[in-house]
């Protein structure tokens, strides 16, 4: 299949012409947007157990990737910081590398049946602080290292896209098994599938068995 070519007469390429299309924004909408951690947005991160952050190479290859854990588990340290425990993965560290080489991040913390989400935009860095790693630790298993932002900006988005999506409506939750595995899509886009099912079905069972030994 050839590449998309836009047409470059519907081309939107600056700032003032993008703005043009639209309605100004809300007051409201500029002034949400704060500097601190407030209460609101203390017990947002305190409830909330999955996020998503965004981060980009000094490249431009940029990537976002979710992080999960019981609630509460991005430790708030101050009004201004925050740290994000590093879960054993696939070892990519895409996230990681990025930070290290570009400090700018953008975080989206969710909340189960939440349509508002908590945006957090700031600078990164690394640390292997022992204590600060301990206080983490889950199942007795601290991490590797975490991830401290420090904070720029921060804000309550609203509940359109989640409403749109009908995101935690269960009754427009869809059926896993309407497509493959994990693994079976992974193989099928790579080396190819195995076409026995029951050799499909031990890899299956036996990426199951990666995720219990190797969540923390």
């Amino acid at each position: 299949m050839a590449a998309l070519e836009l047409n470059p007469n519907f081309a939107i390429e600056d700032e003032q012409s993008l703005r043009a299309l639209f309605e100004p924004t809300h007051s409201l909408a500029t002034l949400k947007c704060q500097n601190i951690l407030g209460a609101h947005a203390r017990e947002f991160i305190r409830r909330s157990p999955f996020l998503c952050i965004g981060s980009q190479h000094l490249d431009g290859k940029a990537d976002v990737s979710p992080r999960g854990d019981p609630p509460g588990f991005v430790k708030v340290l101050d009004e201004r910081t925050i740290a994000i425990p590093d879960r054993p993965g696939n070892n990519r560290l895409d996230t990681l590398a990025n930070i290290v080489a570009n400090p700018n991040v953008g975080l989206l913390f969710l909340i189960p049946g939440f349509d508002e989400t908590l945006r957090i935009n700031g600078w990164a860095a690394l640390t292997r602080d022992l204590q600060l790693l301990k206080d983490m630790a889950v199942a007795g298993r601290a991490p590797k290292l975490a991830i401290i932002v420090t904070i720029s900006e921060v804000f309550l988005h609203c509940a359109k896209a989640f409403r749109r999506s009908r995101l935690w409506s269960a009754e427009h939750f869809q059926d896993r098994s309407e497509m493959p595995s994990l693994i079976n899509m992974i193989l099928d886009e790579t080396t190819g599938a195995p076409t026995d099912r029951d050799e499909m079905r031990t890899m299956d069972e036996g990426l199951e068995e990666d995720y219990r030994r190797t969540m923390y």
